[in-house]
């Protein structure tokens, strides 16, 4: 173990002492959340709100007022213990209460759940450094992320800081905060503030801490489950990260999680870093318990996130205050636009991988709306969809919360070369669950994971008419699309290049409502626009492999939500069912088989599961085949597996 340490100087006699009996081992309680996403109010399994016949019903989960419940009775629980609450960002955008107050509620309920520390996320940037601003105006714990750089001229000031030093129970413990390195791309930061490397940036703050004498450092981040494991949890000196913005579920206990609570990762120091998340939308708490050494190493790490269900009484008084504030948005969260005949799928862990029937209905209705300016293809990012509505009657408040950034229909002109760019960049990023994922109308498009980015897309066929045509590479095209995307966001920096641009079209929330109410009632569907071909032409599961089941929302016979390989990084806070294990954990295979083809939905955790009924054996299966992203196996590839 070669963690860095520094011990000074050391008299005789406390040599004699130190030999003589050692320290007591400090144990400390993290509780945390990520990705709250303006959900204030409780939501429904869609993560939409959650209506006050499902609360009767105890078919609700999260909000502001249980999630208060759920800290408070934690926190009594550890009376007497060294307890910390972190908040590890992205706590603006995803109902109308942010689209109303700009992270003022967000502020105030945040503030009655007193955290110690919390990290920006990149929706935090939506408005700007403006939106910002006002949020550090009102809330009442330090904000750490330590690659935010803000200029003299920025109106966030030095309120922002690397890291900050907390006295819990007599030890110090360091917290450095960092937020994803393309927050630029995902948001708008604007040209006062700097992004840096969330890498360099953290371990230039761990070492400050180090010369502060702190030996207990926790890295409060916004990048990732993967990159949490990949990079954060191995740079020198950290001890524990708590991460968020993949909207991670992980358990030791739930079949849909991505990974163990906590996950342990080895640092090239010689010790174990626990690295814990807790899915989004306020539905869990995170709960870990780390002992520490006298030398600050991280002995062990235990824990599991907290359901936060019908079980957590909703505390009254934010109940009260919350009604409140609903009060100027009920009118237009209740009005009924349209009906659907079934739910229509937002989910993100599908919509950011695949063809999904809420990116078909907001691409369409692009389309629909622009057709007489000659318009033929339209591009929605899968990131861009935030929850899914369920069957019934449809109101204007469940298609804000799905389109809640206000963004505006944007057209312009794009050759066919451009377009197909645009398509590598939006399928570029899938195993890391990014946002650009491209939801379509008007044309249809194959791509293939296992080969190279940028040369991943084919067979891009456009609508001509009631038939489809090869797109023309030299022809120019009309393009319909989002303003967000048009300004080069989630990677869509060819879009920046369109001839005869306009940006400033209707509001996409009110475009798509009244698609909806013309359409109404609308029939959810997915027509295979966008077909993967590794998926296509996978080997069916073997008895052994995981079986992925329907997504629960879809309302056509849709594939399981899990992509071919990557799903795991876009796990959200489970709302809706996601692939599970064949067989149950106490279940294991009679005999262990000598190999493995990965199939579709596979993931080292489920393997593990059914080849040794211990999900926690899934490092067995990664070792024996040289360590390969656990996020992103590769479909059809054949795999060691060691005996149990």
């Amino acid at each position: 173990m070669t963690k860095s340490f520094s011990f000074g100087l050391l008299t005789a006699s406390m040599l004699t002492l130190s030999a003589g009996a050692a320290f007591a081992d400090y144990e400390l309680n993290i509780l945390h959340i990520n990705d709250f996403h303006s959900r204030i109010e409780s939501i429904n399994k869609f993560d939409s709100t959650c209506s006050a016949e499902e609360e009767g019903k105890k078919e609700c989960f999260g909000g502001a007022a249980r999630l208060k419940t759920a800290i408070d009775q934690r926190r009594q629980a550890l009376s007497g213990k060294n307890v910390l609450l972190l908040n590890a960002g992205d706590n603006f955008q995803g109902s109308l209460f942010y689209t109303t107050y700009k992270g003022a509620a967000e502020a105030e309920f945040l503030n009655l759940m007193k955290f110690d520390a919390m990290t920006v996320g990149n929706h935090e940037f939506d408005d700007s450094e403006d939106g910002l601003a006002t949020f550090l105006d009102k809330v009442q714990f330090p904000v750490v992320t330590a690659n935010v750089k803000a200029a003299a001229a920025s109106k966030l000031g030095d309120r922002i800081k690397p890291s900050l030093v907390l006295d819990v129970g007599g030890q110090k413990i360091g917290i450095v905060g960092a937020v994803t390195n393309d927050t630029p791309e995902l948001s708008s930061p604007g040209p006062n503030v700097t992004i840096a490397d969330d890498v360099q940036s953290i371990t230039a703050a761990v070492q400050d801490l180090k010369g502060q004498g702190v030996n207990k450092i926790i890295a409060l981040t916004h990048v990732g489950y993967p990159r949490d494991l990949a990079q954060i949890a191995k740079i020198p000196d950290v001890d524990v990260v708590v991460g968020g913005h993949s909207h991670s579920l992980l358990s030791n206990t739930d079949p849909k999680a991505e990974g163990p609570y906590p996950t342990m990762v080895d640092n090239p120091g010689g010790y174990k870093v626990p690295v814990v998340q807790a899915a989004s939308y306020s539905k869990y708490l995170g709960d870990l318990v780390v002992n520490f050494d006298d030398n600050g190493v991280v002995k062990d790490a235990k824990g599991d996130p907290i359901l936060i269900d019908s079980t957590f009484t909703p505390d009254p008084a934010v109940v009260a205050r919350v009604a409140e504030l609903a009060k100027p948005i009920e009118e237009l969260r209740k009005k009924v636009i349209g009906s659907s005949e079934g739910p229509i799928e937002g989910d993100r862990k599908v919509c950011r991988v695949k063809e999904c029937s809420m990116g078909n209905l907001v691409a369409d209705a692009m389309l629909d709306r622009t057709k007489n300016q000659g318009i033929t293809i339209a591009f929605q990012n899968g990131g861009g969809l935030r929850a899914s509505i369920d069957g019934g009657d449809v109101t204007q408040g469940e298609v804000i919360t799905v389109l809640p950034f206000q963004n505006t229909l944007a057209t312009f002109e794009a050759t066919g070369a451009d377009i197909v760019k645009a398509l590598e960049n939006g399928v570029s990023q899938i195993d890391q669950g990014a946002g650009r994922f491209p939801q379509v109308a008007g044309l249809k498009f194959s791509f293939d994971q296992s080969k190279a980015v940028g040369s991943r897309v084919s067979d891009v066929q456009v609508k001509e008419g009631d038939n489809f045509a090869p797109i023309d590479p030299a022809k120019t095209y009309k393009v319909a699309t989002n303003n967000f995307m048009r300004g080069g966001g989630d990677g869509y920096s060819i879009f920046k290049e369109g001839k005869n641009a306009y940006d400033y079209g209707p509001d996409l929330a009110d475009v798509t409502a009244e698609y909806l109410a013309a359409h109404s009632p609308y029939k959810p569907y997915t027509d295979g626009r966008v077909t993967e071909i590794a998926a296509a032409a996978a080997p069916a599961a073997e008895p052994a492999a995981p079986a992925p089941t329907p997504a629960a929302p879809a309302p056509t016979a849709a594939p399981a939500p899990a992509p071919a390989a990557p799903a795991p990084a876009t796990e959200p806070a489970a709302p809706a069912p996601a692939p599970t294990a064949a067989p149950a954990a106490s279940a294991p295979a009679a005999t262990t088989p000598s190999t493995h083809v990965i199939a579709a939905g596979d993931t080292f955790w489920d393997l593990a599961v059914t080849f040794y009924g211990d999900g926690t054996l899934w490092r067995k299966l990664s070792d024996a085949n040289d360590k390969p992203n656990p996020h992103h196996l590769t479909i059809g590839k054949e795999i060691e597996v060691p005996a149990k």
